[in-house]
């Protein structure tokens, strides 16, 4: 169960920022509009520029986030993507980083979980104070869009799986553990049929 910050949800986050400020700038300009009793004009309320300098200035600087909340922002959120081989950049575009201080000297944060097994490299990261922080994903992990377990729990409860907490070890001793996201949900006597009725 691990959280990745993607291009996608990051730039959607950006994008709905600079909608907000768009929105708060033209009902502004509409309120002086109405005070001043003059006449509203759309293309005057929306400047042509806010939103395409917005996202110009977060992809080019790398601080993600408002321009004029510079210090709230996070910094090096994009990069220039390494060309120098094929599996560099391979690497590069599998790239995690771990937004923790550099200079700090906890031994924690950069060893690999119990939980990283066959999702991140155990070999490949970076010497010096970044050791451990930028790690790389593994060739056949990938990530997937976070979706409510409940519609698939409410199916299989549906095809025979009995329910966690109703569960009694000594009726069936033989039977299949079912895991949902990581979170033990119930049991099944036939997790065969069940594989086959879920792909």
């Amino acid at each position: 169960k691990k959280r990745l910050d993607l291009a996608g949800p990051l730039l959607a986050k950006l994008f709905r920022g600079i909608m907000r400020r768009v929105n708060t700038e033209l009902s502004n300009y509409l309120k002086r509009c109405v005070e001043g009793n003059r006449h509203f004009n759309l293309a005057v309320g929306i400047k042509p520029g806010t939103l395409s300098n917005g996202l110009k200035y977060s992809l080019a600087t790398g601080n993600w986030g408002d321009q004029k909340k510079a210090a709230s922002s996070t910094a090096g959120v994009s990069q220039v993507l390494n060309r120098y081989t094929f599996a560099s950049t391979l690497s590069h575009l599998r790239r995690t980083n771990t937004p923790i201080g550099r200079d700090g000297k906890l031994a924690k944060p950069r060893q690999l979980h119990n939980t990283h097994w066959g999702l991140v490299c155990p070999a490949e990261t970076p010497e010096g104070q970044a050791c451990g922080l930028v790690k790389n994903l593994s060739l056949m992990c990938y990530v997937s869009v976070g979706s409510p377990s409940e519609p698939l729990i409410e199916f299989m409860i549906n095809r025979g799986m009995e329910v966690v907490e109703e569960y009694e070890p000594l009726r069936y001793p033989h039977a299949t553990k079912i895991f949902v996201n990581g979170t033990w949900v119930g049991v099944h006597q036939d997790p065969k049929h069940l594989v086959g009725q879920v792909l």
